[in-house]
This record gives structure tokens, C-alpha cells and sequence, in this order.
């Protein structure tokens, strides 16, 4: 790909630096673009020599590399001058060097590095030779150490070795606790201008520069609505995932979110959902880099390809639940989404009864929630029923409950667990205040209201848009869930123990409806009406 950048990128683009991705940056990148600036007339790539004696041929009995100007050139850091390339014709010039090559060589080794070094070895002025220390080549056995021992600053640190991290080198510790400490900086620092760059803010940039002037700083609810203006960083499909070329018309994605505190969870989510997955995962830059250490050390998680993880990351005082939910939704392939919460198991073979229920409603010809109703246990071990009647069983015993029928009733009591007992068929219920069951719907349904952050009517709010938008609600008959017990979140203390709290939250609810109201008409005055006789 690095070859074809004359071509791929804008013609309008005239110089541009080319990065592998297993270098780490200990410098400001706009030290490097200034190199340009030192080109002669006639040169037009920027290069480190190889560090390796692999271009000088003598690494074992009949080595026969590409040919390259002495020890050749590393291609871990390019500096590219696209408008003088494309004047003297690079696709043609690196085309017709590969295709005389490969007549004797019949393939490459070193992929494009050894084209570019081909090319350079016939035109030797085209290359500007960068100093060392823009990419210090740590293999097994490399000449780096003559680099960075006559070098104090090191600008680059390339781990071009297949061993990466694990390579053999007496000084690996030193460069080995650079990279950690790089993963583990706070990223929304790099966010900010620290080196004085003037940039032009974009139009979003002013839109939001313009929101946040017009938020009024003695307001009490000042916090929650500068936390809905926060922009995240936000690192899509961080682990490796299989998109689906084709997918079934009845697939469904469990979607979820969570933080580093219900990462125990994951698993066993996994063992009772054999389909696809969307999580978005709120996480400080470190803890990104300890959730991908337990990613790959879990053999269930490690196993799974149909597990997409976009990590969200940390920024400001309340937790984005609304925007995190958004994310995961908003990432998937399925045709239809299961709206959950990361402390819930689904019931094993739930994956396919929600598949087959979408085609025997026909659901995709009506506008329907599917409603999987919520149950919760208070034991940390819980034998998990099998069936429908092992859970009634259980809930008869009192080893299972309806969900928070202790703490918030109102939450899941109009999914009617009395009917769904004897029920055999999905049966319709009716909208009611406060109503937030877990749901399945179509991928395109409405997003979740994120001015709802922490603890408090994020899910209320979104069935009531539902609602709105005249979805039926459809209990079914066969499908439950189990809220496994945590110790309680942060932003439910607060929510406890701040009045402040609660009346922003009251706030907060109020204007929804004023803008529930503007968007439904008439249709919508009914859950203004419900909310006043509370």
C-alpha cells in the first residue's frame, strides 16, 4: 500500500509522513514534518538506514536479497513528497523496477521495502537520509545499539523484530518501559495544544465552542449538561472482529455497555450467547491496555470473532451510559439489536428462541419490541435454570425474584409476570411511567437520550420514544434473563445521596418531555399528563 500513496491519496496532498504501526512516537511529530523543509530539489523520500545487515547479503549460505544502495533503507518511517512523485511518475518508475526484479527474485521478502529500496539503489539521489534516531530498529540483531548509544535523544523507537516486545536486546528494559508508559498516558492530554499549534477550528468545532458559551456556569445542573457536550475519544472494533458478509435476515446482536468494574461479567455472557455482540467498554487509556491483557489471556474471550469492543474513552465526572449504549448500537451488522445490561445472563438458547420469534412475528413487517423479562438473584452462585419451569420453580422457592419488585417495581411491572407465568404466546402490554424492560427491536430504532447520564432514566426514556413512535410492546412467553448481583455503581451513590442530584435528574426529565412533545404532537401529551399524576 505504502507504494501506491501517489495514487490512493488526494492529488491535492503534497507530502504526507508514512508510519508502521509497531513504532512508538518519544517526540512531537511536527519535529519531523520540519524535515521536509531539508530536501533537496531533487529528492523526494526521507529514510533511515536498516539497522540490520539483512540488504549486505551475508546472514547465511546463498542469502540473496533485493537490491539496495549499501545497507538499505528502513521503511517504518517515510517521509513522502507526493506533488515531486507523481511529476516524476512513481507508479510507472516502482512498476517497472518490481516487474525487472522479480524476473530473477520471482518475490518479494521485505514487501515494499525492498521496492523502495530497489528503486533508490537505481536513482540514489531521490532518497534524503534521516538521522538514526527518527527510527531506532530494535531487532535480535541490529546495529540500533550504535544509534541510541551516540544519541541522547531518541525519537522513534521502531519494534520491527516478529518478537516485538520480547526481543533480545540488553537494553529492551529501558525501550520496553518507554512503550508502557506510552500506553498508559493519558490520551485526552494528546487532545490538547500543547506545542502552540494554530489550527482553524472546523464547523463542528464552532458548534460546540458556541454550545458550551451558552451554558450558564451558576446553573446547579451546570455539570450534568457540560458532561452531554463532551466529546470522547472513541477506538472502534478495539480487538479483532469478523464482519459478516451476509446476514441472516433474523440475526440478532446483544448490545451492552460497561466499565472496568463489570469486566467479569464478559465471560460468562459469552458461555450463554453463541450470536454476535456489540459492547461499548468506558475505560481510562491504562485500563484499555489492562482489558486487552484479559482479553487475550481469557481462552472464552480470546475464542470468540463475533465480539466487537469499542472502547470509549474516560472523560469528565458522570458516566456516559446513554452515549455508550449509542456506540455499541450504532456498530452493528445484525438486522435486529438485544438491548441489555452487562449484569444480566440470558437464558441458555436465548441466541435462537429471539431468532425464531422474529420470524414467527414477522417482524419485519411490523413495528414491534420483543420484551425478555428480567429476573434478579441475591446469590453471587446461582444454578442456572434450563428451563422456563426450573426458573418458576426457583422463583416459587425464593431463590429468584422479579426484578428490583423490592426496590423499583414500577421498572418491570408492566410486563405482567402473573400472565407470563400460564403464557404460551407473546402477548401485548401497554405503555406505563417509569417502564424500562430489556427489549429487542430493530437495528434502526430510535437512539438513547444522552443528556441522561449516571444513574437515572436512561432506559425510561428511550421506551417512551418507543412508545411514541407507536411500537407495539410484545412479552415473550419463553424468554427471561437474570440480573447476577455487583456492588453498586458510583453514580447510583450519588444519585442516593445527592438531592442535587435527583432534582437535576427531575430537571432533566421535564425538558425531555418538552421535546418529546415538540417532536410527537398530541401523541405525546399523555406521558407529560402520566409524569404529573405521579
Amino acid at each position: 500500500m505504502k507504494l501506491t500513496l501517489t495514487k490512493a491519496l488526494p492529488s491535492s496532498l503534497s507530502k504526507v509522513i508514512v508510519l508502521d504501526t509497531d513504532i512508538t512516537f518519544a517526540t512531537d511529530i511536527a519535529e519531523l514534518w520540519a524535515v521536509f523543509g531539508k530536501f533537496s530539489d531533487k529528492q523526494v523520500i526521507g529514510l533511515v538506514e536498516n539497522q540490520s545487515d539483512w540488504y549486505l547479503g551475508n546472514l547465511w549460505k546463498n542469502h540473496k536479497p533485493w537490491p539496495a544502495l549499501g545497507r538499505g533503507f528502513n521503511t517504518g518511517v517515510i517521509l513522502l513528497l507526493l506533488d515531486r512523485l507523481r511529476r516524476l511518475s512513481w507508479e510507472q518508475m516502482w512498476r517497472l523496477t518490481a516487474e525487472r526484479e522479480l524476473m530473477s527474485m520471482l518475490s518479494t521478502s521485505l514487501a515494499d521495502q525492498d521496492i523502495f529500496n530497489a528503486v533508490i539503489k537505481q536513482d540514489p539521489a531521490l532518497v534524503y537520509r534521516l538521522p538514526c534516531f527518527w527510527n531506532v530498529q530494535l531487532s535480535d540483531h541490529t546495529r540500533s545499539e550504535q544509534c541510541y548509544t551516540e544519541v541522547s535523544d531518541l525519537k522513534v523507537i521502531h519494534w520491527n523484530s516478529p518478537k516485538k516486545l520480547r526481543v533480545k536486546n540488553k537494553h529492551v528494559e529501558f525501550f520496553r518501559n518507554l512503550y508502557l508508559t506510552f500506553l498508559e498516558y493519558d490520551g485526552n492530554l494528546l487532545r490538547r495544544e500543547l506545542f502552540g499549534c494554530a489550527s482553524l477550528p472546523s464547523p463542528p468545532s464552532n458548534q460546540l465552542q458556541q454550545a458550551l458559551e451558552e451554558l450558564d456556569e451558576d446553573d446547579p445542573c451546570y455539570d450534568f449538561r457540560r458532561q452531554h457536550l463532551v466529546q470522547h475519544r472513541v477506538h472502534l472494533f478495539f480487538l479483532q472482529y469478523e464482519f459478516l458478509a451476509h446476514p441472516d435476515p433474523t440475526d440478532v446482536t446483544l448490545v451492552a455497555q460497561l466499565s472496568m468494574d463489570r469486566l467479569q461479567m464478559l465471560e460468562a455472557i459469552c458461555k450463554h450467547w453463541a450470536g454476535p455482540i456489540s459492547l461499548a467498554l468506558y475505560m481510562s487509556d491504562a485500563e484499555a491496555q489492562q482489558f486487552l491483557r484479559y482479553a487475550q489471556a481469557s481462552e472464552v474471550l480470546s475464542a470468540r470473532r463475533n465480539v466487537a469492543y469499542h472502547i470509549v474513552y474516560k472523560e469528565g465526572q458522570f458516566y456516559p451510559i446513554n452515549l455508550l449504549r449509542n456506540v455499541a448500537l450504532a456498530n452493528t451488522q445484525t438486522p435486529y439489536v438485544f438491548l441489555t445490561d452487562i449484569d444480566f445472563l440470558p437464558m441458555y438458547g436465548l441466541y435462537d428462541y429471539l431468532r425464531s420469534s422474529i420470524q414467527q412475528l414477522e417482524l419485519s413487517h411490523r413495528k414491534a419490541a420483543l420484551i425478555v423479562p428480567a429476573f434478579e438473584t441475591l446469590h453471587y452462585r446461582l444454578t442456572f435454570p434450563k428451563s422456563k419451569a426450573e426458573l418458576l420453580s426457583m422463583l416459587d422457592m425464593g431463590s429468584l425474584y422479579t426484578f428490583r419488585y423490592h426496590v423499583w417495581p414500577k421498572g418491570h411491572a408492566p410486563t405482567d409476570y402473573a400472565k407470563w407465568r400460564t403464557a404460551t404466546v407473546p402477548y401485548r402490554v401497554a405503555w406505563q411511567p417509569d417502564f424500562e424492560p430489556y427489549v429487542v427491536v430493530r437495528r434502526d430504532c430510535p437512539k438513547y437520550d444522552q443528556r441522561f447520564v449516571g444513574f437515572g432514566w436512561n432506559k425510561v426514556s428511550h421506551i417512551m420514544e418507543l412508545d411514541a413512535q407507536e411500537y407495539e410492546l410484545l412479552v415473550l412467553p419463553n424468554a427471561f434473563m437474570i440480573h447476577m448481583p455487583h456492588a453498586p455503581s458510583f453514580d447510583i451513590s450519588k444519585f442516593r445521596l445527592s438531592a442535587g442530584y435527583r432534582g437535576c435528574l427531575q430537571t432533566l426529565r421535564e425538558e425531555f418531555h418538552q421535546d418529546l412533545s415538540r417532536r410527537y404532537g398530541a401523541a405525546a401529551l399523555k406521558y407529560l399528563t402520566a409524569e404529573r399524576s405521579l
